[in-house]
C-alpha cells in the first residue's frame, strides 16, 4: 500500500493523525509505516524530517518501494492502531529555505553564465553544489549572489505541479526528466522550471537571503558552499562573535584587524625563528660538553627524560661531526615510550640500520634512516639506560 504523502499536499503541515499499517524492523532499526504522513523522507539531496510519533522520537525517514518508513528511537506498543505525528518545524523550514535557494542559485549560474549544476548536497551547517566549470572568479560570484538575492527579494511565487512527462515538455526545463510517469514540477516563473521531489516555501521571499561562503576544486569541477535563510543569520552571528573576541585581544577597528593580525603572525614567526636558532646554539654547546666529558670514548651514550626526537637528532649530528671515530646512542625516556637516535662518525664503516633492526624488537618499535644515522621509537618495555646498554652490546 502506497503511503499518502501529505508533505506534497502542504509543505507547511507539521501535525497530523494517521492509521498504522505496520510496525517492523530492518537493518536500520525499528520503523513504522503509516497510511499517510507529513514526514519527508531522505531524497534528492534533501535530508529527512525529524519529529515524533505519539511522543516517540523519529530519527530517520526513508522511502522503500512506495512506503515511507519512520525509524523510531523508542518503542510503540504492537497493538498501536493510530498515531499523532509531529514534524520538527524548524528543521523543515530550514530545509525548505536551503532547497529553494539552491534552485535559484543553480538557475542563475545556468541561465546567465552557462554553468550547469551537476549535484546538490544539503548539509547540517552549509549547502554545496557542484558546478560544471573549473574556475570561479570573485567578480562572477558577486554578480551571481547579487542576482540571486534580487530574485529572493522579488518574492515570486514558488509553485509545485504534478503532470505527465509530455505536459512537462511544454515548460523550459533546465534538464531532461529521469522519470517516465507523472512528474512533480517546481516552478519559479521566469526563473526556474525543474523536476523536483523536495519541499519548498510558497514564495522566494521566505528564503530570506543567500550568502556564498567560498568554493574549492572538486576533480574537474567546482564545489560552491553557501547558506540561505536563517543559516545566514547564524553564520553572521558566529562571525560577529569571532570578531568581538578578536577585538578584545587586538583592540583595533574591524577594518584594521587583518593587517594587525598579519603583523602579529609575522612577528611571532620571527620570534620562533630566533628561538630555533638559539636552541640550535644551545644544542651545539651541549654537544661540546658531552664530548669533553666522554674523553674520546668509542661509544657515547646519554639518556634523557621527555626529550623531543628532533632535539636528539640535532644533538646526534652535532656530536658525530666532532667525533668521527665514535658511535652515538641517544635515548629519550617518556611515560609510555622510548625514542632513540643511533649514529656513527665518518671514520666508521658500518650500517646503523642493521643495529637498529636488531634493537627495535626489544621495544616493539620501528624506525630507520641513513647508514650513518637512524632514529626510531617504540613502547617503554624497559628503562632507557637498559635499552642503551642492550644497543651498546650490539655494536
Amino acid at each position: 500500500m502506497m503511503t499518502r504523502k501529505l508533505y506534497y499536499e502542504d509543505a507547511y503541515q507539521m501535525e497530523f493523525d494517521s492509521n498504522v499499517i505496520r510496525i517492523d524492523e530492518d537493518e536500520h532499526g525499528l520503523f513504522v509505516v503509516l497510511e499517510e504522513t507529513a514526514f519527508y523522507p531522505t531524497g534528492g539531496g534533501q535530508p529527512h524530517d525529524e519529529g515524533t510519533l505519539n511522543g516517540v522520537a523519529v530519527f530517520g525517514v526513508e522511502e522503500v518501494e512506495g512506503e515511507v518508513r519512520h525509524y523510531i528511537e523508542g518503542h510503540l506498543p504492537e497493538d498501536t492502531k493510530e498515531v499523532h505525528g509531529s514534524v520538527n518545524p524548524v528543521r523543515r523550514m530550514d530545509h525548505m529555505q536551503q532547497h529553494c535557494g539552491q534552485h535559484i542559485i543553480s538557475a542563475v549560474f545556468d541561465d546567465q553564465f552557462d554553468i550547469p549544476t551537476t549535484s546538490f548536497h544539503l548539509g547540517k551547517d552549509t549547502v554545496t553544489i557542484d558546478l560544471d566549470t573549473e574556475q570561479l572568479s570573485e567578480d562572477l560570484l558577486a554578480k551571481v549572489e547579487e542576482r540571486v538575492n534580487r530574485i529572493i527579494r522579488a518574492n515570486s511565487p514558488v509553485e509545485t505541479k504534478w503532470m505527465s512527462v509530455q505536459e512537462a515538455g511544454n515548460y523550459p526545463l533546465r534538464k531532461p526528466l529521469a522519470v517516465l510517469g507523472d512528474v512533480r514540477l517546481v516552478v519559479i516563473p521566469e526563473v526556474d522550471y525543474n523536476g523536483c521531489g523536495g519541499t519548498h516555501p510558497r514564495s522566494t521571499g521566505e528564503v530570506m537571503a543567500a550568502k556564498f561562503l567560498g568554493w574549492t576544486k572538486n576533480k574537474k569541477q567546482v564545489r560552491l558552499e553557501f547558506v540561505c535563510g536563517h543559516r545566514v543569520l547564524k553564520k553572521l552571528g558566529q562571525k560577529h562573535q569571532v570578531l568581538t573576541e578578536m577585538k578584545r585581544i587586538v583592540p583595533k577597528p574591524e577594518q584594521q584587524l587583518v593587517e594587525e593580525v598579519g603583523e602579529l603572525i609575522k612577528a611571532s614567526k620571527e620570534k620562533d625563528k630566533k628561538i630555533a636558532e638559539l636552541e640550535e646554539q644551545l644544542l651545539h654547546y651541549e654537544a661540546q660538553e658531552i664530548l669533553s666529558l666522554s674523553k674520546e670514548q668509542a661509544v657515547i651514550q646519554r639518556v634523557f627524560k621527555n626529550r623531543p626526537i628532533k632535539a636528539l637528532q640535532s644533538l646526534g649530528k652535532a656530536i658525530t661531526e666532532e667525533a668521527p671515530e665514535a658511535y652515538v646512542i641517544l635515548i629519550s625516556e617518556q611515560e609510555e615510550q622510548l625514542q632513540f637516535v643511533l649514529a656513527r662518525g665518518a671514520d666508521i664503516d658500518r650500517n646503523m640500520n642493521d643495529i637498529a633492526k636488531q634493537a627495535m624488537p626489544l621495544i616493539e618499535g620501528k624506525g630507520g634512516g641513513k647508514p650513518n644515522f637512524v632514529q626510531g621509537g617504540g613502547r617503554r618495555l624497559m628503562d632507557g639506560q637498559s635499552f642503551a646498554g642492550r644497543i651498546q652490546n650490539l655494536l
